[in-house]
């Protein structure tokens, strides 16, 4: 048994969960998920409360109960409060501007980089050199941050680059003329 699958995941006020043959809905405030969960494991609705359970006792499962439970209290926190990924841009000349569903960064390449605003997704540009991801599903919203990281990673020498709010880079040094 998974500690963390024993876990029940208190229901907020405002949010509806409907559970189906392999798959559990979780409805809020911010919108809808739905979200399969793993074989072996099934949930159960009880006094404002949803509890992982599994099929039977076997220590294999315990991995996919403490996933599944994981997957749900994440779609719960989701259509509650959401989820949000900051990242920042270094360097001169280097900027991003949202432009309807597209963001577009200039990123000291020959040719401007272009990325398409995902469904259920949404992207804010502040001063041209922060960007704030903000979505209902966990998962997406630190896809579309790692690969807008990934369009140019920072650089170790020149500490140039997109990175997360708050990633500390440890700088290298460089060759030295002797």
């Amino acid at each position: 048994m998974s500690r963390i699958g024993k876990k029940p995941i208190p229901i907020p006020k405002g949010v509806t969960v409907q559970v189906t043959t392999g798959a559990i809905e979780v409805q809020g405030p911010r919108g809808t998920i739905r979200h399969p969960f793993p074989p072996g494991v099934f949930f159960e609705v009880t006094d404002g409360q949803i509890v992982a359970r599994t099929v039977r006792d076997d220590k294999e499962l315990g991995k996919f109960h403490g996933l599944g439970r994981s997957l749900v209290a994440n779609a719960v926190r989701g259509v509650t409060d959401g989820f949000k990924r900051e990242l920042d841009i270094f360097g001169i000349g280097y900027r991003a501007e949202v432009r309807g569903r597209q963001v577009v960064f200039a990123l000291g390449y020959s040719h401007p980089v272009v990325l398409e605003i995902p469904e259920g997704i949404e992207i804010a540009v502040d001063k041209q050199t922060h960007i704030t991801v903000t979505g209902i599903d966990r998962q997406k919203v630190g896809q579309v941050a790692a690969d807008i990281r990934r369009f140019r990673k920072p650089d170790p020498y020149k500490q140039k680059g997109v990175r997360y709010t708050g990633e500390v880079l440890k700088k290298k040094v460089g060759k030295t003329g002797a």
